[in-house]
């Protein structure tokens, strides 16, 4: 993820046989018939977060009681250093073979038995804690070979694969938790080599002997960043099978003639660092970029930027573009493609077509052919407000879905728990530039709906393939952005308090430096948020009736006992949602620290606990001996302030 240096409180079938067998250097207990595997981040590769478990249901869940916990001791290592204001345990873990696979903030990674939770091994690469890392998480691991690859080669050591938060794939035997000595440098390839101070917070994708991984960095302190190189590596032996940059670089590439300017050849991010989803029969991999550098100035990169905030589709075999998508032109305000693309049927004229859907930060949901990128539902070009900074050029269009709802905060509306504080919030409002979705960044300053963290986060969507509903977490948060003359910016400051609290992009080699805040006041009393709520929600849509099914609040971060209507206001959230064909949506995500369940046909609450930290991470489910767990990763988030901690929590029934 991509985030300002200075941190606030708001600062996730085999296209090769075999080249040769691999001896076995460690086994690991064969899954019984009756157990259900979750072998990948999202399930199956494309994401959909469903499993067909339904032992626990709608009428039992209420009473799941916790069959184990676990403790990594990850917050002991913390100390010392100032790792607790920017870790948090986001991963969700894997489930084969009877075991579960994850990593920590600190991309250790455990290896635990999916039935009593006890530890079979863990695995520590040592990172440096002090080093600059502009956030600390990992949101898991994965696992290789895929089931297409175990039927052809039942021979080949089993390995997981971690790409960790100081840019390094590492290998490990999934029996032992040994690096594979044979991969890379002694189980290691250092993905900074050649590119720079890089970052991964997101598991590779595994397309049959293939491993492809992102990258993730801080942003907003240059324009000249790393490029955002997506690369690809053989599972076998590490060696580097393409690479490719996001940005064109070379007369000639798809896309050169939309960036323009001077220095443009120095744009660096663009880069990946959500989560990548694989079609290996189609032998493609679906990327979500990023916005490039920095994200709220575009002056050194006019025009409409193709390959930045793009789905792109990669031949998995050869790293060439089969196709892009761009959700958002010339990207002035940090609307990432955050989310996994997800992969799924849609039914159109009574023929089901192999789909992808691509949930944004602007709320929009796309749905797009997953051979030709082209839309399955309409989208048009509708001209957006100009922008008024010196040097800059607003894109004057954007792609906006006809058919389907618009997630997230699409419109600022000030609010207040009194009369008083609606006013001061009507007021902040006032004295901000505001034209609706895509108001520019400004001198002046901007209020931005739905927002940096707005809509559909790292968290991504679920997909019921059952009711035909597409569910997400929603966050309805807007953010101030103000640009500083940078000669300018001593003087802006001391002559505007309001500024001090803001976070600082210096945006180097632009002359404008970055000042982001967010519509929310800090008191002695708390927060108290200025739009109005749900300030979080979850919902359903309808992707064959193009319809919002239902949308409810998710959770609170306003103490109930002190604001009844709390509960009915929502929160902030950061976490994904899974669905059960047992009928039922698992998520936590939000600041109150709870565990909840939903019913997947009108979104009512049915089941809700406390967890020992706050559940920051997407839950997953497995079958093992005839038993159904439910598991979520419970250890906080530093740079939202909720409780941390080192857990991870199962749930069965009696």
């Amino acid at each position: 993820m991509k985030f300002l240096q200075k941190t606030g409180l708001f600062v996730l079938l085999v296209l090769l046989l075999l080249s040769r067998p691999m001896p076995v250097s460690g086994q690991l207990t064969s899954q019984p018939s009756n157990s259900v595997e979750w072998p990948n981040y999202g399930n199956d590769a494309g994401g959909m977060r469903f499993s067909p478990l339904k032992q626990i249901n709608m009428a039992n869940v209420k009473q799941l009681t916790v069959a184990w916990t676990f403790r990594t001791g990850e917050l002991e290592l913390y100390k010392g250093t100032y790792a607790e204001e920017k870790a948090a345990f986001e991963a969700t873990p894997l489930m084969v073979d009877g075991t579960l696979f994850f990593s920590t903030p600190t991309s250790r990674v455990f290896a635990i038995d999916a039935a009593t939770g006890q530890k079979k091994w863990d695995y520590d690469p040592d990172v440096y804690l002090r080093q600059d890392l502009s956030e600390l998480t990992s949101r898991g691991v994965s696992f290789w070979p895929t089931p297409q690859v175990k039927a052809t080669a039942s021979n080949v050591a089993k390995r997981i694969f971690v790409a960790t938060i100081d840019g390094r794939l590492i290998a490990l035997d999934a029996a032992t938790g040994k690096p594979v000595a044979t991969f890379g440098k002694a189980g290691s390839v250092d993905l900074r080599q050649g590119i720079g101070n890089i970052s991964v917070t997101s598991p590779p994708a595994v397309v049959g002997n293939t491993i492809v991984v992102g990258s993730s960095m801080g942003d907003n302190q240059r324009f000249n960043y790393e490029r955002g190189v997506v690369r690809a590596y053989d599972a076998l032996t590490g060696a580097l099978r393409w690479s490719w940059d996001p940005i064109p670089r070379t007369k000639g590439d798809a896309g050169f003639e939309t960036w323009k300017g001077p220095n443009v050849g120095q744009t660096g991010a663009a880069n990946a660092w959500s989560l990548i989803s694989a079609d290996a029969e189609r032998d493609l991999v679906f990327i979500p970029t990023t916005s490039p550098s920095p994200d709220y100035y575009g002056g050194e990169r006019l025009g409409k930027n193709l390959g930045a905030n793009s789905i792109v589709a990669i031949r998995a075999s050869t790293g060439k573009v089969a196709w892009q998508f761009q959700t958002v032109h010339h990207d002035i305000w940090d609307y990432d493609n955050a989310s996994q693309p997800v992969l799924l049927p849609f039914m159109q004229n009574g023929k089901t077509v192999p789909a992808v859907a691509v949930g944004t930060k602007t709320g929009y949901i796309f749905i797009l052919n997953r051979e030709t990128g082209v839309p399955l539902l309409p989208v048009e070009e509708r001209p957006m407000p100009a922008s008024t900074v010196p040097g800059e050029e607003a894109f004057p269009t954007q792609p906006v879905p006809t058919t389907l709802p618009a997630l997230g905060l699409q419109k600022a509306e000030a609010w207040g728990p009194t009369p008083a504080d609606k006013a001061v919030a009507q007021q902040r409002i006032d004295s901000l530039e505001y034209k609706g979705i895509f108001t520019p960044p400004s001198l002046r300053g901007s209020l931005m709906t739905p927002g940096n963290v707005g809509g559909v986060h790292w968290g991504g969507m679920c997909y019921d393939p059952e009711s035909g509903l597409l569910i997400t977490n929603v966050n309805r948060m807007a953010a101030v952005i103000r640009l500083v003359p940078r000669e300018k910016l001593a003087e802006t400051v001391k002559n505007d308090q309001a500024l001090l609290r803001a976070e600082t992009g210096m945006q180097s080699g632009t002359p404008y430096v970055v000042k982001r805040d967010y519509m929310f006041t800090k008191s002695d009393k708390g927060i108290m948020m200025q739009t109005a709520p749900p300030w979080g929600t979850l919902a359903a849509v309808n992707l064959q009736k193009g319809k919002l099914e239902w949308e409810v609040p998710l959770g609170y971060m306003m103490d109930p006992e002190k604001y009844p209507q709390a509960r009915q206001w929502g929160s902030l959230n950061f976490g994904g949602a899974i669905v059960t064909a047992g009928g039922l949506v698992f998520v936590a995500a939000s600041l109150d620290g709870h565990f909840r369940a939903f019913k997947t046909q009108d979104g009512s609450l049915q089941w809700e606990v406390p967890l020992p930290a706050s559940g920051q991470a997407t839950p997953m489910t497995y079958q093992l001996n005839g038993q159904q767990y439910v598991v979520i990763a419970a250890g906080g988030h530093g740079k939202l302030g909720t409780k941390l901690g080192d857990y991870v929590v199962a749930y069965r029934l009696p």
